[in-house]
């Protein structure tokens, strides 16, 4: 029996259903501890838990922003359950401890990331030191996407090391055998309502489209945070272009039916090293339009097949759904494509990536040498 432990920072409802499928993965035993319940932006509620868990006792410092997680007492849940391999998700003080622990008690270490090429490019030399430190100590790896091999690949990782582990969702529970004509909503942002999601962006592809098209369009605004007092008031100026909705947060279950709702999804993230949301159009039907600063961008959502990768240029943007909203047999086309797409996204993909890594990094025949001196670009 395999006994894994994973150190994961926080719960997102939608990643219940993983690890309950590496739970049930014949041969392991698990351990998924987390940092906290939640982050301070989220709002989401957890559900009741039936896989190998714990919470450790929270501790979240916040530096620009940023959410660090700092618990000490992952050495000694992890001593309580004595782990074959350990997997951790990030590079936060507790991650760093349960790493410090696989060298003490010379257990293999799996390195797991959503992160990409394109999502690290920005991060400072001492970040960069801390992956290097850890990289060179791993004995697996695993992302969620091409572009978190090429990040691997960047620190001089073989890639007989690496294992993907996708992002997902249940793309049944989002499937939905509606067309476009019974879509009462031109476009969806689902999001925090945050500069960094760009809200405000959504809104003047929203604006363009109904200018190109000669009619009011609608757009429904799922989510809630900062920027929620301006992107109401700025909707209110021009409300008789566009019908601006706000749903605020709701609960992950009432997703569905406001994803069915619509006919195009908006996806303008100036940072995301995946992007769940994409996952959730997809299965859902949706074309989705989305900026290359998402992990997503030519790998999920396809330039020209199920939606457009574009640059920030609200024309362009708003072109695209134009052309869309007017012409449903390139609406239907663009669909089947992303529904198809979606289903190539499952939990048991997921779960069967990681295992293959901790497998792997148990096995004896990894050998965690990337280069010291490879430089990171």
């Amino acid at each position: 029996m395999l006994r894994i432990s994973l150190v994961s920072n926080e719960l997102p409802p939608y990643r219940v259903p993983f690890f309950q499928a590496l739970d049930r993965t014949p041969g392991v035993t698990l351990q998924v501890l987390f940092c906290t319940r939640r982050e301070p932006n989220r709002l989401w509620e957890i559900p009741s838990l039936d896989f190998g868990h714990e919470f450790l006792r929270e501790r979240i410092i916040t530096i620009r922003g940023r959410y660090i997680h700092n618990n000490p007492g992952v050495v000694r849940a992890l001593h309580r359950f004595a782990p074959h391999v350990v997997v951790t998700g990030g590079f936060n003080p507790t991650h760093l401890y349960a790493f410090a622990y696989c060298l003490a008690k010379h257990i293999p270490h799996v390195a797991m990331t959503d992160g990409t090429d394109v999502s690290e490019q920005g991060l400072g030399k001492w970040h960069k030191a801390v992956r290097r430190l850890v990289y060179a100590r791993s004995a697996a790896f695993v992302s969620a996407s091409s572009g978190g091999r090429r990040l691997h690949r960047s620190y001089g990782i073989a890639d007989e090391a690496c294992f993907r582990s996708c992002l997902c969702i249940d793309n049944a529970v989002f499937a939905n055998s509606g067309n476009a004509q019974e879509r009462d909503v031109d476009f969806l942002f689902c999001g925090r309502i945050e500069p960094v999601k760009n809200p405000m962006f959504a809104f003047e592809v929203a604006l363009h489209t109904a200018r190109k098209l000669g009619r009011k369009v609608s757009i429904l605004f799922v989510g809630a945070g900062e920027q929620d007092d301006a992107l109401r008031a700025y909707a209110a100026q021009h409300a008789a272009q566009v019908d601006a909705r706000f749903q605020g947060f709701v609960a992950h279950e009432a997703l569905p039916s406001l994803y069915h709702s619509a006919k195009i999804f908006l996806f303008p993230t100036l940072w995301d090293p995946w992007g769940v949301v994409a996952n959730e159009a997809c299965a859902a039907g949706l074309p989705v339009l989305v900026s290359p600063h998402a992990g997503v961008a030519n790998e999920l959502i396809v330039h020209g097949r199920n939606g457009l990768v574009e640059d920030l240029d609200s024309g362009a943007w708003s072109t695209a759904a134009a052309m869309l909203l007017s012409d449903q047999s390139a609406w239907d086309r663009f669909s089947r494509a992303s529904v198809s797409m979606a289903s190539d996204y499952t939990y048991a993909s997921a779960a069967s990536g990681l295992v293959a890594a901790c497998r792997y990094a148990t096995s004896g025949t990894s050998h965690p040498s990337p280069s010291m001196n490879h430089r990171v670009t």
